[in-house]
């Protein structure tokens, strides 16, 4: 199943077919293939192949530096821009570089972390309360869809992979019209398109539940990616691309669903 995140479609351990063999030089004896056979089977560990244990320590040490970050940046909001200027390089390298690096995977972090602590500090001025509001439904979201996966109540489908790629080319088309909008001041509203209604039903809103759908299949396929990954036996390092594709969509997340709150709240 292909993803759409490029942290793990760009990646050849989670969109190859792994093919594993033994290759001998030589025929092997009879005294060589029973010492073969008497060995203890290696564990994924101890042949360094990636797990979903490793995976999972990559992830939380990532966000734990996402978190420490986003610490800095509320307390310093004007670090936002620039760091996801950075973040957003950081992000391009990573997605190009064939193999993982973990520096670069917690240099994203760190940057994401500021820009994420930055902006919900000023989004809290617009609509105090907000960022509480955003991470709860941020990890309540994340929670509901990792439980549905686990109890294979929902898995990614060709079909479904092919709506969300339409549903979310259209939503970033949108999002780059309502920016040049703005900017040109074509639309005198702050929020440009997002702060309209259709049929007394605020843009934001129908916006925000698209977005959290979108973002939810996004963490399916991301799951589904680490799963694949795990059972072709790649190697432990590419926990540290996982960490970084589950960034990406965990922000983009917190993101949309912060500024959503924050239009349906700014005229409270």
């Amino acid at each position: 199943m292909a993803t759409s995140n490029p942290a793990f479609s760009n990646s050849p351990a989670f969109t190859q077919n792994a093919t594993k063999a033994i290759q001998f030089s030589q025929t092997p004896s009879a005294e060589q293939l029973d010492e073969l056979y008497g060995r203890p089977a290696a564990t994924a560990e101890q042949t360094d192949r990636m797990t979903y244990e490793n995976t999972i320590q990559k992830i939380v040490g990532s966000f734990a530096v996402l978190l420490v970050a986003a610490a800095v940046g509320w307390f310093v909001p004007l670090l936002a821009i620039p760091a996801a200027i950075a973040g957003f390089v950081v992000s391009l390298v990573l997605i190009f570089k064939k193999k993982p690096s973990a520096p670069l995977t917690l240099a994203y972090a760190g940057l994401e972390g500021l820009f994420v602590g930055g902006i919900s500090a000023i989004f809290e001025q617009i609509a105090p309360g907000v960022a509480t509001q955003a991470v709860i439904a941020t990890f309540v979201i994340i929670g509901v869809v990792l439980a549905l996966f686990r109890s294979g109540k929902i898995r990614a489908s060709k079909r479904a992979t092919k709506v969300f790629m339409i549903a979310i080319i259209g939503y970033a088309l949108f999002s780059l019209i309502n920016l040049g909008l703005i900017v040109f001041g074509v639309n005198s509203d702050p929020w440009g398109l997002r702060g309209g209604e259709i049929f007394g039903i605020p843009v934001a809103l129908l916006l925000g539940v698209l977005v959290i759908l979108l973002a939810s299949y996004s963490l399916v396929l991301d799951f589904d990616s680490i799963q694949q990954g795990v059972r072709r036996g790649a190697p432990a390092a590419f926990g540290w691309t996982a960490a970084f594709g589950i960034m990406v969509t965990v922000v983009w997340l917190y993101v949309e669903i912060l500024r959503m709150l924050a239009i349906l709240r700014g005229g409270e």
